[in-house]
């Protein structure tokens, strides 16, 4: 089995899950293709009683009567003789409940259950969580052996049917492990291990492209540049990542297409925009199902919701920042050209979109960030700073503000250079005006002068010149 690169907190927490003296039910979420069946069977795949995964809801054809069916087949591939598939997922769970019920392990061992991808057993009206809950309610829950693993990709169905669910399996999660895309530098040591030599500006850049996603990055070739890298997997003719846009959205997403339009939307302005503009630019009806439909996206990990420095709830805007959708949206959606990230490296177009995926990493990483800065145990609000003008063009937009509860404010310039930033005379004008702004609206609202700290964010520094003083703290990505 292939090394499990970083995960080091996950490791821990399910060693001591195994350890516990009671039934444990494990609920693994995450963004698809992050790794979590991975995880799971590479620490538990040889002590396994059963192992299921649900079929794809990608093909239509796979109703409840084929979920069942394919239910069936593992449960026989773990020793219990069937002579039919069950006619329900109360049957189904009875036959499982046998299978496990005829398991022995040695003392201090655990019959683990593993059932992937559970939300696409769910089918319509298929009866699935009443079995379940049957199942675990009404027997697993007092075999004080039993640790059952269940995963899916479709976050929002794990969070409104086992974690928060208000039913028969309310409070029944006894653990949840959110697995996250590997951080900056679980990427590097991946690029170690698999003998891919990307530099430091290339690892960030493939960081905003594929964003940490195992899955993705076992994609990439050490025999080839980035660009020929992303050019394969992108660009060329049925490029493994072209094609991946719509599965994503297929295998999690219930009327997948609506939800595509509002994340095409929301690639439009990389501040986002408010609830009312999205129902504006999409038609979907202003009210509890776009609400819905938002909260979706944003609990499996796609957009974020934030309120502007300033402003009030009301104001909420909604903002695209999962970078494998933001790239496939700016560029591979519409792109024919096969050679595209190869022949506009250097281009206005390509650099405008670094700027603009730096900002989002950069919002990824504020935990980072407020270490670098020495502040990691100050309470802070965090969000851009915008203005309205006159004009779409008019206005005054901060890329970060750090609101610190000691009444310190760092207005923060987010900056992705090939080399050191140089602070010129021109652009320090501009910050400075940014500064005034900032500065008139927190008096306006706190009634006290605030302590402004001008603070760049960038790839790998500050060039010292006249004007580089003017930055009293500079964080780069080796603080990242």
């Amino acid at each position: 089995m292939a090394e499990l690169i970083g995960r080091k907190n996950e490791i821990k927490e399910f060693k001591h899950i195994y350890n516990s003296s009671k039934a444990e039910f494990v609920v693994v979420y995450g963004r698809r293709r992050v790794g979590k069946t991975f995880i799971v069977n590479h620490l538990y795949s040889s002590q396994m009683c059963f192992y299921h995964t649900g079929l794809s809801p990608i093909e239509k054809e796979n109703n409840t009567k084929k979920q069942l069916q394919n239910f069936a087949f593992s449960l026989a591939s773990y020793g219990l003789k069937i002579d039919s598939t069950p006619e329900n997922w109360l049957e189904a769970f009875e036959l499982l409940k046998q299978l496990i019920a005829s398991k022995t392990v040695a003392k201090g061992r655990r019959r683990i259950i593993f059932i992937d991808e559970m939300p696409w057993l769910d089918t319509p009206k298929s009866g699935f969580i009443t079995g379940f809950e049957h199942f675990w309610n009404g027997w697993a829950a007092n075999q004080s052996d039993i640790m059952l693993i269940v995963c899916g990709s479709a976050t929002s169905w794990i969070s409104d049917n086992l974690v928060n669910n208000h039913g028969g399996l309310y409070n029944r999660v006894t653990r949840e492990i959110n697995l996250k895309p590997f951080s900056l530098s679980e990427c590097k040591e991946y690029y170690k291990k698999h003998n891919i030599n990307f530099d430091r500006y290339d690892q960030i850049q493939s960081y905003m492209i594929l964003g940490g996603i195992p899955y993705y990055l076992d994609m990439l070739s050490p025999e080839k540049s980035l660009a020929q890298n992303i050019d394969n997997l992108f660009f060329k003719k049925n490029a493994k990542l072209r094609l991946e846009y719509d599965r994503l959205f297929s295998s999690v997403f219930v009327n997948s297409d609506t939800y595509k339009k509002v994340v095409g939307v929301l690639k439009e302005k990389r501040i986002g925009f408010t609830r009312k503009e999205i129902s504006q630019k999409t038609s979907i009806p202003y009210g509890g199902g776009l609400s819905k439909m938002l909260n979706v996206l944003e609990t499996n990990d796609l957009i974020i919701s934030y309120i502007p420095f300033g402003m009030t709830k009301k104001d909420t805007m909604y903002k695209l920042i999962d970078p494998y959708c933001l790239f496939y949206n700016f560029f591979a959606s519409e792109t024919k050209n096969e050679n595209f990230f190869s022949d506009n490296v250097n281009t206005t177009k390509l650099n405008a979109w670094r700027g603009y995926a730096f900002e989002d990493f950069c919002f990824s990483q504020t935990e980072k960030i407020k270490n670098a800065l020495g502040i990691s145990a100050v309470q802070t609000s965090i969000a851009p700073f915008i203005k309205k003008g006159d004009s779409e063009d008019d206005g005054t937009q901060i890329d970060m503000v750090i609101d610190r509860a000691d009444r310190v404010i760092h207005l923060c310039e987010i900056k992705f250079y090939t080399d050191d930033f140089t602070l010129t005379k021109s652009y320090l004008k501009e910050l400075r005006h940014k500064i005034t702004v900032l500065s008139e609206t927190v008096q306006k609202r706190l009634k006290f002068a605030p302590n402004i700290r001008l603070t760049l964010i960038t790839t790998f520094g500050l060039k010292t010149n006249e004007y580089s003083g003017n930055f009293q703290n500079v964080v780069t990505i080796e603080d990242l």
